[in-house]
């Protein structure tokens, strides 16, 4: 059986691999397998749903919301919000299950459909193979009468219930501090701008015009340069790009540099260290996580603890660990004292707040992590689960790292979202990294 969830949620280009029949099934299922534990039986099950602006998510919204209410959930759709927001809501209104609508980073044909459990946390994957396999027998009739779900489409105070939470959980006062804010055109066109604001930032917004075909279209954490330019030509102190569903966060310094994911940890850790509230010194990174981020955490005595690409299984280290600090170079960041889940805004506030407290730039703290050239080429395949077995692969690999010694690494792996195969190299110097990173892809493209 082929598995039909990938790293995070179940992802396709929409109305063809991703279709609302395929929606409305998995709406059915998840009703029943994520509600068969419940405590109260006092009212009927409730499920939150919210989506990203692209245009395919009205459509799968309603086979999803369908898909529930045919199984006796009642559906608050509280319309386009962040990743995280859902996850928030989730817990906040004491539902059992959330659902998201978004194909976060990936272009505008694409959707995808990913679950929470009550209390807003993602499914593992044992919850996931459920759902897949009680789609495989579900009964064509369902409740009928008082005991179908009702579908609710209006939420009047879910977006401020969600900004409410961000100026709870983050209170710096953040007066003097201008930064650029860049929507990704996604979920986030909103609340982002209103959040920052909401905490004192003089704040300068750009795309954040969603018009249903416009999300992650050159703009936003995938293609940072527009914050990069927009930095500069504001004379800013930040820019904060985010992404279509806003799980993530990147930032530029006032310079115009980029500060990626492992540089926001490692100043988060840093102060948090300083704060003691980064518990047991340890921080949750990826197997993709810059070797600097390690060399530079030793300094600081931060235990580094790498988990598998994907912000699910980060939290899943946090909570094995009780830790409180974790995530991923592409900007995915999670404070698990604050959210269940990556929070690209919250990342945002939190980046900030740490600026107004010392007084220093971004540069500056971001400079306590020395970043090691990184080579990534993403390289189109037809079959990722055949790639890893070639021998001839086998061999490019080990000679590589035999070539870079302990002075570089060398990561194979296939994307979660798409079907391609990541090649990552770190080496002294880029030349070197692109070399070796060249020659492992050519062997990739040719299996």
């Amino acid at each position: 059986m082929t598995r039909l969830f990938g790293t995070d949620g179940v992802r396709g280009l929409a109305n063809k691999k991703l279709t609302p029949i395929l929606a409305l099934k998995l709406g059915q299922a998840a009703a029943e397998v994520l509600t068969a534990h419940r405590e109260s039986f006092e009212r009927r099950p409730l499920a939150i749903i919210g989506r990203d602006p692209r245009v395919s998510g009205e459509m799968l919204d309603a086979a999803i919301a369908s898909g529930l209410a045919s199984r006796g959930v009642d559906v608050l759709r509280v319309g386009v919000l962040p990743t995280p927001a859902i996850a928030f809501l989730t817990d906040d209104y004491g539902a059992e299950l959330g659902v998201m609508i978004s194909a976060s980073h990936n272009p505008m044909p694409d959707n995808g459909i990913k679950f929470f459990s009550s209390g807003g946390k993602k499914l593992p994957d044992s919850v996931e193979d459920e759902i897949q396999k009680a789609m495989e027998h579900l009964a064509e009739d369902g409740p009928t009468g008082t005991k179908l779900g009702r579908i609710i489409s209006e939420a009047p105070d879910a977006r401020g219930r969600y900004l409410a939470h961000l100026a709870e959980v983050v209170s710096a006062d953040l007066s003097g501090i201008k930064v650029v804010v860049d929507a990704a055109n996604g979920a986030a066109s909103k609340v982002a701008p209103q959040a920052y604001e909401a905490a004192g930032a003089e704040v300068i917004a750009i795309h954040n015009k969603p018009n249903a075909f416009n999300i992650n279209e050159d703009c936003g954490s995938t293609h940072i340069e527009q914050t990069q330019q927009a930095v500069v030509e504001h004379g800013a102190h930040l820019g904060l790009a985010h992404d279509g569903d806003a799980d993530r966060c990147l930032a530029v310094d006032a310079q115009g540099n980029v500060v990626d994911g492992d540089q926001i940890m490692a100043l988060l850790a840093v102060g948090m260290k300083e704060d003691n509230a980064l518990r047991y010194n340890t921080l949750v990174a990826t197997v993709m996580s810059n070797l600097g981020l390690k060399l530079a955490m030793e300094e600081q005595g931060i235990t580094v603890i790498e988990a598998n690409v994907g912000d699910r299984y980060v939290l899943e280290e946090l909570a094995k660990g009780d830790f409180s600090l974790g995530g991923e170079q592409s900007g995915h960041v999670v404070l698990p004292d604050d959210c269940t889940t990556g929070d690209g805004t919250l990342t945002g506030l939190s980046i900030m707040a740490r600026m107004a407290k010392t007084g220093k730039s971004l540069a500056e703290l971001a400079s306590v992590m020395t970043v090691l050239p990184q080579v990534l080429i993403n390289v189109p395949v037809r079959d990722k689960g055949a790639i890893m077995a070639d021998s001839e692969l086998k061999a490019a690999i080990a000679e590589a790292e035999a070539e870079l010694g302990d002075s570089g690494r060398v990561l194979l792996r296939p994307s979660g979202t798409e079907e391609l195969f990541r090649v990552m190299v770190e080496a002294k110097s880029e030349e070197h990294a692109r070399k070796v990173a060249g020659r492992l892809a050519a062997v990739v493209a040719s299996v």
